[in-house]
């Protein structure tokens, strides 16, 4: 009997670690995401990619937080692959000040190779910061630009995500260039925005150039006219560690160099955020169009 029982027990001690874990052959990356639409879409463009050209396995770890939390995940490796912002990680990880895209862009290589990060080549669009604000309202006043908002902006609360309050390529920056001044601002997701601002919960919100919510909504994008806000061009960033290991994955993520503009990447989001429609469709979609799968 004390035989059948210690059998049992050595059974059950071989069984609980099994339950809580996912093992795997060893041949596999995780690619990671932001808690936003865009980033979530592109982790899975780059993870089909990957699994349509590679033998690698891949799996995600979606919506982390915001940048900084994703970031720290690459470096401590609990992730390997992201999509990534070149004037974020210059201005934001490593408080340097960008130049035009060309520079940015070598500044990222330069900056993010002493940790042991590779930045492969941008996907093809910039996706920077901007204001939104109703379009009757912007005509009454007749506003196009920051500089004509600053007049007026004291009347006015602004939603924001909650990083950008706090980022120096944000608020804090952004209201000293151009002298601008809230009523009030108010914290939130992303997501959240375009309700808010339909709701006439705020006046005007800092809203993403790519966002697919800018189809739906009677909004104007105001102008950067002092070019506040740096190049955010969008790129696979990837360990220098996994590159060694699976080098086939340069190849495979640069083949996407390019080939997603500003109209191709707001649409995708814009089927996502307002059609519905599942990240891993419209991903494996646009990869079909577009002849990199069958």
């Amino acid at each position: 009997m004390k035989k059948c029982i210690i059998t049992t027990i050595l059974l059950i001690t071989l069984m609980v670690p099994l339950s809580g874990c996912i093992l795997t052959d060893g041949n596999t990356v995780t690619l990671g995401s932001r808690n936003n639409t865009e980033s979530i879409i592109l982790s899975h463009v780059m993870g089909r990619l990957i699994e349509e050209k590679t033998d690698i396995k891949v799996q995600y770890r979606e919506n982390l937080g915001g940048s900084n939390v994703v970031w720290n995940a690459l470096m401590n490796d609990s992730i390997q692959v992201i999509p990534d912002y070149t004037g974020t990680i210059v201005t934001s990880y490593y408080q340097k000040e960008p130049g035009d895209a060309k520079e940015t862009l070598n500044m990222t290589r330069d900056l993010v190779s002493k940790d042991g990060l590779v930045a492969l080549e941008p996907f093809g669009f910039n996706n920077t910061y901007t204001l939104a604000l109703d379009e009757s309202i912007a005509e009454e006043h007749d506003i196009h630009t920051f500089s004509d908002f600053s007049e007026i902006s004291k009347d006015f609360t602004l939603g924001a995500v909650f990083e950008f309050i706090d980022r120096p390529d944000g608020l804090p920056g952004f209201k000293k260039e151009y002298n601008i001044d809230f009523k009030k601002v108010k914290g939130m997701d992303h997501g959240m925005m375009y309700r808010a601002i339909g709701n006439d919960e705020v006046d005007v919100i800092n809203s993403y150039t790519t966002d697919g919510q800018l189809q739906v909504y009677d909004l104007r994008v105001l102008e950067d006219d002092k070019s506040f806000f740096p190049p955010y061009h969008a790129l696979p960033m990837v360990r220098e560690d996994t590159l060694e290991e699976y080098p086939e994955l340069k190849d495979v993520l640069n083949e996407l160099a390019d080939e997603i503009d500003e109209e191709t990447i707001q649409v995708m989001n814009g089927k996502v955020d307002n059609d519905g429609e599942h990240v891993e469709k419209v991903a494996e979609e646009f990869l079909k169009e577009n002849g990199f799968m069958k």
